[in-house]
């Protein structure tokens, strides 16, 4: 167990290094071609219209993808979510800052802390079984954190931070 937890602070050392050094790399944001289906602003320092950093859907499809599977609350047996890691997506847009807020289409915010995203692989899932989540399905984006690999986010903390139908993040 203890090696365990050593394991567990080096992934996350080594995650934030990478963040690091992936918000030095950001430099450039293609405008979205399709309607824009997320925005990020706040304290980033990649920005594709005015101060923000907008997202269609074929721009996330083109960054690394991501897969989850994973129980929920809110769904039978264990879906794929299918998306882009949210570590991979701050350091896109060179976020700089301790907390997220995400903000639903229905104005349901919650605030998140950045360090979840280094510890854990929390996915933007625009996928569910292979299917493009519509809005009746919880999308078209939906923040899923890895519960059954990471038994310890099994909780209604971080139950209440899978933001489903986001559609703004405000990083600060």
């Amino acid at each position: 167990m203890k090696t365990f937890r050593h394991l567990m602070g080096l992934a996350f050392v080594l995650s934030s290094v990478l963040l690091t050094a992936g918000l030095a790399l950001a430099a450039s944001l293609s405008k979205p071609e399709g309607r824009p289906i997320l925005e990020v602003s706040g304290s980033i320092s990649t920005t594709n219209v005015g101060d923000k950093a907008q997202f269609d859907i074929a721009m996330l499809e083109k960054m690394k993808p991501a897969k989850v599977a994973t129980s929920t609350a809110w769904t039978e047996g264990t879906p794929v979510f299918e998306g882009v890691l949210m570590r991979d997506l701050l350091a896109a847009v060179g976020a700089k800052g301790d907390t997220v807020t995400a903000v639903a289409l229905n104005d349901y915010k919650i605030d998140i802390p950045i360090a979840d995203f280094m510890k854990y692989p929390v996915v933007l899932a625009f996928r569910q079984d292979g299917q493009l989540l519509k809005v009746r399905e919880k999308g078209p984006l939906w923040i899923v954190y890895p519960q059954d690999e990471f038994t310890e986010l099994k909780n209604k903390q971080t139950q209440a931070k899978w933001l489903w139908q986001l559609k703004e993040l405000w990083v600060k």
